[in-house]
C-alpha cells in the first residue's frame, strides 16, 4: 500500500469517528429528552449548542493547521472533542448538556478544513476529488453505523455508557496518529522516492501565516460560502433531527429508527464515492469549473424535490426510499464542493473550507433550532421539512454561479498589447 493510501485511510477512520460521536446526541435524543425532561424547543438548542461552538472555531482551527501543520492540529482536536464526548455521560438537565455539546463543538470545529488540507499535501490533483469523496463516504459510514451501534448500546448499556465508549475510542486514534504521521510527504518514513514525485512539493508548506485579506478578498469563496450555508439546511436536517422526525413526526419506533434510520447514511457512501469519481471524469472532459458547478446544482435540485416528496409520503417504506435517496443524491455533490473549496483556497485550503464549513455550520445552526421551534409552535414536524427544501433549491442556484478556477492561486491571463 502506498503510504498517500495509508494516509487517506487515516483520515477516513477518523471521519467515521467523528460522525458516529456528532450522531449519538441525535441517535440516543429520544431517551435522552425522556430522561432528563427536555423540551422540544430545548432539544432544538441542545442539538444548535454543537453547531454554534464548531462555527466558531471552524476558521481558526483551519488556519492553525494551515499554519502549524495538519499532524498537531488533528492530534489536538480529537483530544478535545473525545474529552467532552466522554463529559456528556455526567450530564443531568438541560444547561449541563447544552455546554457539553457547546464544548464538544469547540473540539470537533476544524475536523474537516484540516483534513481538506492534508489531502492537497499529500494527493496529486487528479486524485483530489476522489479523496473527498472516500473522506466524505467513510463519515456517512459512520452515519449508517450510529443507530445500528449505538440504539442497541443504548438499549442495554444506557446512553451514559455509549458516550464514555465513544470517548475513548477517539482518544486511541489520536495517540496512533501521532506516532505515525508526518505533515510532509517526503518526511515520511517509508515513502519512495517516486510516490513524492507523484505527490509533488508544496514549497508553502509550514507558512507563516494565513494572508487574510487576500483570501478574504476572494468573491468565490464568499460565493461558494453562501450556497453551502443553504445546502446546510439539508444536511443538518439528517444529523440532527433525521431520527426524531422518524419517531414523533413519521410514526417509527425507536427500534424501527435504530434500523431504518441508517439507510440514508448507507447510500450517502454510494453518493460520496460516485460522486468523487463522477468529479474527476467530468472534469476531464468538460472543465473542473463546469464540472464541479453542474454536479452541484443538479444534485441540490433533485435533493429538494425528494425532501418535498419525504414529507407528503405516509407509508414507512416510500418514507425510508424516499430519505435514502435524498440523502444519497445530496451526498453526491459533496465531493464537488469541497474540491470547488479546495480550488478556490489553493495552499490555504485549510483556511477557506474552514471558512466554507463556518458558513454550512451557520446554516445548520438556524435549521436546528427554527425546526424545534416551529414544531413547538404547530406540532407539524412536516412543515419545517418544507422549508428546509427551499433552502436547498436556493444552494443549487448560488452553487450554478461558482467558478473554482479563480482562486487564491490563480493568476490573471496577461493582457494583450
Amino acid at each position: 500500500m502506498t503510504k498517500r493510501r495509508a494516509v487517506l485511510g487515516f483520515l477516513a477512520a477518523l471521519s467515521i469517528i467523528t460522525f458516529i460521536d456528532r450522531l449519538a446526541i441525535a441517535v440516543t435524543g429520544p431517551t435522552i429528552q425522556k430522561d432528563l425532561g427536555i423540551t422540544p424547543d430545548e432539544w432544538g438548542w441542545v442539538l444548535s449548542a454543537y453547531v454554534i461552538a464548531y462555527a466558531v472555531f471552524e476558521i481558526p482551527s483551519g488556519a492553525m493547521g494551515d499554519k502549524h501543520g495538519y499532524r498537531k492540529e488533528l492530534m489536538r482536536i480529537t483530544v478535545w472533542w473525545s474529552f467532552f464526548t466522554a463529559i456528556t455521560a455526567v450530564c443531568r438537565n438541560f444547561w449541563q448538556l447544552a455546554g457539553a455539546r457547546f464544548l464538544f463543538g469547540l473540539g470537533a470545529a476544524g475536523a474537516y478544513p484540516n483534513m481538506t488540507g492534508v489531502l492537497y499535501r499529500w494527493l496529486p490533483a487528479r486524485e483530489r476529488a476522489r479523496g473527498q469523496g472516500v473522506i466524505w463516504a467513510a463519515s456517512r459510514l459512520g452515519g449508517g453505523l450510529a443507530p445500528l451501534l449505538l440504539v442497541p448500546a443504548n438499549k442495554y448499556l444506557g446512553w451514559q455508557a455509549v458516550f464514555v465508549i465513544l470517548g475513548a475510542v477517539g482518544f486511541i486514534w489520536a495517540v496512533v496518529w501521532w506516532r505515525w504521521f508526518h505533515d510532509r510527504p517526503a518526511d515520511q518514513p517509508g515513502i519512495t522516492a517516486e510516490e513524492v514525485a507523484l505527490i509533488g512539493t508544496d514549497e508553502s508548506a509550514g507558512h507563516a501565516g494565513t494572508p487574510w485579506r487576500k483570501l478574504m478578498s476572494l468573491p468565490q469563496l464568499w460565493l461558494i460560502s453562501a450556497a453551502y450555508c443553504f445546502y446546510a439546511f439539508g444536511s443538518w436536517f439528517f444529523f440532527g433531527w433525521f431520527p426524531t422526525w422518524m419517531v414523533k413526526g413519521a410514526g417509527f419506533t425507536v427500534e424501527e429508527m435504530g434500523l431504518y434510520g441508517s439507510i440514508p447514511f448507507l447510500l450517502g457512501i454510494v453518493g460520496n464515492l460516485v460522486g468523487g469519481n463522477l468529479c474527476d471524469r467530468l472534469a476531464e472532459r468538460i472543465g473542473m469549473r463546469r464540472a464541479y458547478s453542474l454536479i452541484a446544482s443538479v444534485c441540490l435540485t433533485l435533493t429538494a424535490a425528494l425532501l418535498v416528496a419525504m414529507s407528503l409520503a405516509t407509508g414507512k417504506v416510500a418514507i425510508v426510499v424516499l430519505a435514502g435517496l435524498a440523502f444519497m443524491v445530496m451526498d453526491l455533490m459533496l465531493p464537488a464542493a469541497w474540491a470547488m473549496c479546495m480550488s478556490i483556497g489553493g495552499r490555504y485550503g485549510g483556511t477557506a473550507s474552514g471558512v466554507m464549513n463556518t458558513a454550512g455550520n451557520l446554516g445548520g445552526f438556524v435549521c436546528s433550532v427554527a425546526f424545534g421551534y416551529v414544531v413547538a409552535a404547530t406540532g407539524n414536524y412536516n412543515l419545517p421539512l418544507q422549508g428546509i427544501a427551499a433552502m436547498v433549491v436556493l444552494a443549487a442556484a448560488l452553487f450554478a454561479f461558482i467558478d473554482c478556477s479563480k482562486g487564491f492561486d490563480h493568476k490573471p491571463a496577461p493582457v494583450a498589447a
